[in-house]
């Protein structure tokens, strides 16, 4: 018996060693292709946002460009934007939990790479959502080693593509890319159309009579339920607080994400943007 307890403790021991530790192999896949993406587009075309770079689209993105701040900006290569503390509902469970979430998008094609980083019973919680060459992609593991989820797939290419599209408003260089078409519905809404090898997929932004971009809305992503099947839902992303930071951008801080199911609309991601950096001039 004290052979075993000796045992038991020393494994407890270990265990709780390597959970402090801050290596994990899916924060480190993270790093590693942020750092390639990063590599290759060093070199991309710098320059300033001009108001002719947006003069053959809708009058409403014209205007967000000139009330948030780009006019006059350095051209982006790169965006990160992290979250802290985010309510997080994985499943439709409504329970939450409390996640860390940076993520990086890319401007010269569809890129997006983004890291959860959590804890379920003090058993540390991650996962990375990535769409890379067209191809989507969301993995979650917990105790650093056990996979819960992989999920990829035609669905999940579309769904990380689309995903791209909505957050591409923040980032004005992947607009002048040619593969985001913009059509005007009205003075308030624009319609987004995104083609990259060979998948489409669509949704319309929303603006407030400041022109702030408050809503995305789109059919085009799909949910996997625990048991595997794959259903389609309208989504929404909702941002508001606009507030204008120390380099003259103006930035929505709140950000939420939302199924809207048959009989109810869940709030699965509510989170404070802590500031969105660009980089790669």
């Amino acid at each position: 018996m004290p052979v075993f307890l000796g045992s038991l403790l020393l494994l407890i021991c270990i265990t709780i060693i390597y959970f402090k530790i801050p290596y994990s192999p899916i924060k480190q896949s993270f790093k590693n292709k942020v750092a390639i993406v990063k590599g290759q587009q060093s070199n991309l075309s710098g320059g300033y946002f001009k108001k002719e770079d947006f003069a053959h689209m809708p009058l409403a993105i014209q205007k967000y460009m000139d009330t948030c701040g780009y006019i006059g900006k350095a051209k982006m290569a790169w965006m990160k934007i992290p979250f802290f503390g985010v309510d997080f509902i994985l499943g439709s469970d409504d329970k939450k939990l409390a996640i860390d979430y940076c993520q990086y998008n890319f401007t010269a094609n569809p890129t997006r790479y983004a890291l959860i980083e959590s804890s379920l019973f003090a058993i540390p919680f991650e996962g990375l959502d990535s769409l890379t060459a067209g191809l989507g992609g969301m993995k979650g593991m917990i105790a650093k080693s056990i996979t819960l989820f992989n999920e990829k797939g035609p669905e999940m290419d579309k769904a990380c593509l689309v995903t791209y599209l909505a957050e591409s408003i923040f980032m004005p260089s992947s607009l002048l890319q040619g593969f985001i078409r913009l059509e005007e519905i009205d003075d308030y809404r624009v319609k987004g159309s995104i083609s990259y090898k060979g998948i489409e997929a669509e949704g319309i932004f929303h603006f407030n009579d400041k022109f702030q971009m408050i809503k995305f809305t789109t059919q085009d992503r799909a949910e996997t339920g625990v048991d595997g099947k794959i259903e389609y839902f309208p989504w929404s992303a909702i941002c508001s607080d606009y507030q204008t930071n120390e380099d003259g951008y103006s930035h929505p801080t709140v950000f939420k994400a939302v199924w809207h199911y048959k009989d109810r609309d869940l709030v699965y991601f509510d989170g404070r943007l802590e500031g969105i950096e660009y980089g790669g001039y």
